[in-house]
């Protein structure tokens, strides 16, 4: 990669500790399109200006405010092209506002923000500026699910019928005091009004609207607490509607006992069906009515030029959950270059998620929950994200 393709990042958050800090980075950093050079990874500026130079950053762009910190980027000539935010939730709209007004784009970890008024502020403001902005729903940078998406936009499948969406984990089967990670997901007012609805679900509800090229129209949902003292849901159960027909069902639960990050997703139509799994990325399971199944695998013969822009190594060689974000900030490079040079991002980023998508999830999670607190009405989400 020549130096003039390769861009400045700045992070917010994702300092010692952080899974997702760490997992940004890298992923960043996989093809060669990005170098980090900024960062306020904490808001105690000591322990900010630590972690950077442990990164081997220059002292002076660690920072220990994000405010402070667009000033500065936005001021510099060899200032960030971006930054990502990768806070708890509740910590995703301020800096988001504040790169934004500083004329930088911006990349965010999911959801949004915690509630809709700021998801529709975020949206003006992107409107207003004309910037960049990119949501890292990852599991959409996968080539299987991106073959899927082909599959479905060229009709393959014919009309939709039917889309199952799950999503389960067990690693808050038990509380877990003093992890840091559960902690924060576990309270309200850093994480908040979803539990697993935040946390995962949202990932389901993106990639059933990913891969299926339309987002459903309206939710009924059942939100449980099966640990004793836990204030957010830890198990969801949601039905959904399609303008077009398609009915689905979704399932995110963090207390599955057996399940470590089992993230799947069938779309049926009715000519064909198609069958992914996040633990067995490479392979897409495709069934014609009145043939025998295939397992499609990445990077073998046939596949979509999707599937084959985002596909790194051989055949054979696993490709995964860095892969997946790496394809995401391959993705955001092209579009910010494209953005600086005025021209119309490529045709292969029309599904790259953004901001309509933060808004999106964000109104699934908002539906949700006022669906739960009613016994399951059925919420409209045109009307939460409108």
């Amino acid at each position: 990669m020549t130096a003039e393709r390769r861009l400045r990042l700045g992070m917010v958050g994702g300092g010692e500790g952080a899974f997702i800090g760490a997992v940004h980075r890298m992923a960043a950093r996989l093809d060669d399109r990005w170098t980090l050079v900024a960062g306020a990874f904490s808001s105690h500026r000591e322990r900010s200006r630590a972690f950077g130079l442990d990164l081997g950053l220059d002292p002076d762009r660690s920072y220990g405010d994000f405010a402070e910190m667009a000033r500065a980027e936005a001021a510099r000539p060899d200032g960030i092209d971006a930054v990502a935010i990768v806070t708890p939730n509740a910590a995703h709209f301020a800096p988001a506002r504040a790169f934004l007004e500083a004329g930088i784009a911006v990349i965010c970890d999911k959801p949004l923000t915690t509630g809709m008024e700021e998801a529709k502020a975020l949206s003006d403001l992107v409107a207003r500026t004309g910037l960049p902005f990119v949501l890292t729903h990852n599991y959409s940078g996968y080539p299987m699910v991106r073959h899927a998406r082909d599959l479905v936009a060229r009709g393959v499948l014919g009309p939709i019928r039917v889309v199952q969406a799950e999503y389960a984990q067990d690693w808050l089967a038990r509380d877990l005091p003093g992890n840091r990670q559960a902690d924060w997901r576990g309270d309200p007012d850093r994480a908040g009004p979803g539990g697993a609805l935040g946390d995962i679900a949202t990932h389901a509800f993106h990639l059933a609207a990913f891969v299926t090229g339309e987002t459903p129209v309206a939710v009924s949902a059942e939100t449980s607490r099966f640990v004793p003292g836990r204030r957010l849901d830890d198990d969801v159960q949601v039905r959904l509607r399609w303008a077009g027909g398609a009915r689905g069902q979704l399932w995110a639960s963090q207390v599955a006992i057996g399940a470590s990050n089992a993230l799947r997703l069938r779309v049926i139509g009715a000519d064909a069906a198609l069958d992914w799994s996040q633990e067995e990325p490479d392979y897409l399971r495709f069934a014609r009515l009145g043939e025998a199944p295939q397992v499609l695998r990445r990077g073998g013969p046939g596949l979509s030029p999707a599937a084959e822009a985002a596909t790194r190594l051989p055949a054979g060689h696993p490709e995964g959950y860095l892969e997946g974000f790496a394809q995401i900030y391959a993705d955001a490079a092209d579009l910010i270059l494209a953005h600086r040079a005025g021209q119309a991002p490529p045709d292969r980023l029309a599904g790259l998620p953004g901001v309509r998508e933060g808004v999106e999830g964000v109104a699934f999670i908002t539906a949700a929950v006022r669906s739960a607190a009613s016994d399951g009405a059925w919420i409209s989400l045109t009307e939460e994200a409108a």
